[in-house]
Formats: C-alpha cells, sequence, structure tokens
C-alpha cells in the first residue's frame, strides 16, 4: 500500500469504531469465539491493513516472540509517557493538525510515520511532508520504541502545551469513534471536550515514564 492514502484500508477496516455499534455479537476474527464487547483484544492484518478482534488465547499466540513476522501483529498493552520531550508551539504549528490531537503511526510497508486525527468524518489523514513530522517526532525515546502498524504516538494540545504518549492504536481509533459520535458544531461541543478529558485522563493513568536507561 503506498501514497498518501496508506492508511485508507486500516481505517476502513476499524469501522466498528468509528460508527454504530453492531447488533451482532463481536467474535474472535480466527476461531469464531465470542469475546466480550468491550476488554478484547486486536491483531492487526498486516496484508489488509485492518483490525481483527482476537480472543485472550488466539492474541497470545501472536504474543510470542518471533510472531511478529507472520500475517498478523498483536496490538501491544503498553502506554508510555516521555515529560522530557517536550513539545512547543512552534513545533505544533509545524505539524498542521488543525485540531488539538492527532496520532502517528508507522506504516512498515512505507518505512515511515502516518498522521491522522479526530474529525466529524472520521479519522483524517494528514498530507503534510512526513520530513517535517519526523523532525518534530523522529528524535524522541517514544519514537524510538514505537512498533510499526500496532502502536501509535498520540499527541494533545491543551491549555498551551503538548503532551505525548505512545499507546496501542485501537484505542486512538476507539476515540475517533467517540469523536465522531459526539462532535458538534465547530469545536466539537462541551460532551466531545469533555469525553476527550476523560479519555486522556485514563491514558496519563495508565502510562509508564520512560527513564534515559530504558522504562520505568
Amino acid at each position: 500500500m503506498t501514497g498518501p492514502g496508506a492508511a485508507t484500508d486500516l481505517r476502513r477496516g476499524l469501522h466498528r469504531f468509528t460508527g454504530p455499534r453492531p447488533p451482532r455479537q463481536e467474535r474472535c476474527g480466527l476461531c469464531a469465539v465470542a469475546v466480550p464487547e468491550d476488554g478484547h483484544r486486536h491483531l492487526v492484518e498486516t496484508e489488509q491493513r485492518t483490525l481483527v478482534c482476537a480472543c485472550t488465547a488466539c492474541a497470545l499466540l501472536f504474543d510470542r516472540p518471533g510472531a511478529a513476522t507472520g500475517r498478523y501483529r498483536a496490538v501491544p498493552d503498553r502506554y508510555l509517557a516521555d515529560p522530557g520531550h517536550r513539545l512547543d508551539e512552534g513545533a505544533w504549528e509545524r505539524l498542521q493538525i488543525p485540531v488539538s490531537v492527532a496520532f502517528f503511526f508507522r506504516n512498515a510497508a512505507l518505512d515511515r510515520l502516518v498522521a491522522l486525527y479526530p474529525s466529524p468524518a472520521g479519522a483524517t489523514e494528514s498530507e503534510l511532508d512526513p520530513a517535517t513530522w519526523e523532525s518534530v517526532l523522529g528524535a524522541s525515546r517514544l519514537s524510538a520504541l514505537l512498533e510499526p502498524d500496532v502502536e501509535a504516538l498520540l499527541l494533545r494540545r491543551s491549555a498551551g502545551r503538548t503532551t505525548c504518549h505512545l499507546v496501542p492504536i485501537d484505542i486512538c481509533y476507539e476515540l475517533v469513534g467517540r469523536m465522531r459520535l459526539l462532535w458538534q458544531g465547530f469545536d466539537g461541543g462541551a460532551e466531545a471536550r469533555a469525553a476527550l478529558d476523560t479519555f486522556f485522563e485514563q491514558v496519563e493513568r495508565r502510562a509508564r515514564v520512560v527513564a534515559e536507561e530504558g522504562v520505568r
């Protein structure tokens, strides 16, 4: 998959987060066993670039060493923060993201970052030159730890500061879905802003701090 629409197929596979909940029971995409609507794992299907629901047993198969070279990759469950990597107002302006939230994942096929942000239409891909994203984020320790396709750098600009967390990619699309359902008016409205605050409070509570010598 090449070109500026690199994330299109992945977004298409994530419709469960960006539209009404389907009435049918969620099932594991590999063994078809029923899985809880909330709290189950996901795999990235690397050929079609889609998210696949997974039961615990199937997800564990792809957590094993060497499993990352196959067709499916398990979405990790780690949240990391690097307070030492500061993004000033100038850095955010260079990113040219029109809203206060964006996420970046490394596309393995293209070997570069892809940037998306929530909008009333769903996940919207930024068409900014990827070299600019690399200049802002590429030197950070979180970027060095980022697993291609299955993790993302999640940024939020709020109260004059920008935070950056490394998170599982599926929660980014969960956030996109929430914003699409709640968004009202030009700025999203009070309900969307409250949901955004709650979402990032949960991310911050779960995040471990990356220390100079590793992760603490």
